[in-house]
């Protein structure tokens, strides 16, 4: 998983000057994906795939997983946000994450890592992993820390890609 922002010839838009930022409120709903909703987590995961900042699943994995992801459905029901999170024992793995470009910067990305949190909590989990090629900055600023491949759960780490220097961050719930 990665998360990192568009460049900016990705996200230019009206919507991203500061004077239309606008903080998420109750009107957002995060909620548990469904299988309906695998063509929109796939459509909002293209534009990071393009820029290299996630790894490019195909629909059959949104659809087959589509009860791990946690989405940020508009009022209108755009998804404008989705975060997976994959069981591993006691551990869980976030994956996939992604904003929509007009809603980074919002406070959208918090409110699913909290939900995320609430989720992994509720399942039991104790420590949550997670690897990014970008800053990892909001997920630094939510109490997660760098760590080892070898620490987090092996059948994920393994399929880490050397190639993308990827860093691994680690969470204690």
């Amino acid at each position: 998983m990665t998360t990192a922002t568009l460049p900016p010839a990705l996200t230019a838009s009206p919507l991203r000057s500061p004077a239309h930022r606008w903080r998420v409120g109750a009107e957002f709903q995060v909620r548990r994906a469904n299988e309906g909703d695998a063509p929109a987590l796939a459509a909002l995961s293209r534009p990071f795939v393009h820029a290299g900042a996630l790894r490019e699943r195909p629909l059959s994995l949104y659809v087959s997983r589509a009860s791990e992801f946690l989405v940020a459905q508009a009022p209108d029901g755009t998804l404008e946000g989705g975060l997976g999170l994959s069981e591993h024992a006691a551990d869980g793995v976030l994956y996939n994450f992604c904003v929509a470009a007009h809603r980074q910067g919002s406070g959208l990305g918090g409110r699913l890592l909290q939900a995320a949190f609430s989720r992994a909590r509720g399942r039991a989990l104790t420590m949550l992993f997670t690897a990014t090629t970008g800053s990892g900055r909001l997920f630094l600023g939510h109490g997660f820390v760098p760590s080892r491949s070898d620490l987090a759960p092996a059948a994920w780490a393994r399929t880490l890609d050397p190639g993308r220097n990827a860093r691994v961050l680690a969470r204690t719930l």
